[in-house]
């Protein structure tokens, strides 16, 4: 009984320690990087530059927790960019002009959305199809619904969502405090509420969370759900920041907001997740985006620095290092008797 506490105890202590280093490289890294920003790109972090460009990580951030929530379950969330495309275009279309329409148009988003969570839902935690193609397919659709609402033309945001997403509370971005208030409150949802640790002990293990009596599919398609929510305020945020988005401004979201994820420490197989340490990593991304185009190298080589720092991600805390050395390591000498 007591080693079985003991390993209990463990256990959590090993938890905690991950989690903890997840979070302590990321700040690191951030301070790191703003120090080498402020000797060699000193423009990049300037007020203005701030200003311009905490709105963006404000939303990388949002957009990756939701990807946090379906990468906690073992799964991978490609309907990212379609997600985020389909409610700019919804809002930005239906409510053009009329800021009477706003409204109305983020809720027709929003239901949008949970459509394809919950297919996304059905397809991976129901009928364990596999999560990259069945993700894959859902954008696909997304995208259709694009074209079908925008015809592939944007159009400029309204008065109000600009104001309320790209506006300033004593000076510090409204985009900022959306962002700031998400992360604290999917990390309360997540690490302080029984339906959060039950969330968690899905994504730890799924047999031993069955076994526990626990919903397993019901947990797996919920986190596909939930980050579709997530998705959704990131887009009603990148409507109102941007004067006239694209119709397809998903598109540069979904390497970045798996980067996030994995640099905040949040394992590529599933288990718990670090949501705070993920809106750090964001903001990293973000402010390393700006770094690398303020000493005046093109786009080519941000996507290559983004990919990156994906693959540093991976190495720190999807590699199992441990079990690589002791596979590939040298035998141990063994002793031979004389004679």
């Amino acid at each position: 009984m007591a080693t079985t506490e003991d390993q209990r105890t463990t256990g959590r202590g090993h938890q905690r320690l991950s989690l903890s280093r997840g979070l302590a490289t990321v700040l690191g890294a951030l301070v790191l990087l703003f120090a080498v920003s402020v000797v060699l790109a000193p423009s990049s972090v300037s007020t203005g530059a701030l200003q311009s460009m905490l709105p963006f990580a404000s939303v990388l951030a949002i957009l990756a927790i939701g990807q946090t929530l379906v990468v906690m379950q073992g799964g991978f969330d490609l309907s990212v960019p379609g997600s985020v495309s389909l409610v700019v275009v919804v809002v930005t279309h239906q409510a053009y002009g009329d800021n009477a329409k706003v409204l109305p148009a983020a809720l027709t988003a929003l239901a949008l959305v949970l459509v394809a969570g919950a297919v996304n839902g059905l397809l991976i935690g129901r009928l364990g199809l596999n999560a990259i193609v069945a993700t894959l397919g859902v954008n696909a659709l997304l995208y259709a619904g694009v074209l079908g609402v925008s015809g592939g033309t944007p159009r400029q945001t309204t008065d109000l969502l600009a104001s309320l997403a790209g506006g300033t509370v004593l000076g510090v971005p409204n985009a900022l405090l959306v962002a700031v208030l998400t992360t604290v409150v999917t990390t309360v949802l997540v690490k302080r509420t029984v339906a959060g640790r039950r969330f968690e002990a899905v994504g730890a293990s799924g047999r031993a969370a069955w076994a526990t009596g626990l919903r397993v599919q019901r947990h797996r398609a919920g986190g596909y759900v939930a980050a579709q929510v997530h998705y959704w305020l990131g887009g009603l945020l990148l409507a109102g920041i941007l004067n006239k988005p694209t119709a397809y401004q998903g598109d540069r979201y979904l390497l970045p907001t798996v980067a996030a994820v994995v640099l905040g420490g949040t394992s590529l197989l599933g288990g718990r997740g670090n949501i705070v340490a993920t809106a750090l990593a964001a903001l990293f991304l973000t402010q390393l985006d700006q770094f690398v185009l303020a000493i005046g190298v093109n786009y080519a080589v941000e996507t290559l620095v983004q990919s990156i720092a994906f693959a540093v991600g991976v190495a720190l805390y999807t590699i199992d290092w441990r079990r690589l050395r002791a596979r590939f390591g040298r035998p141990p000498r063994t002793a031979v008797s004389p004679g």
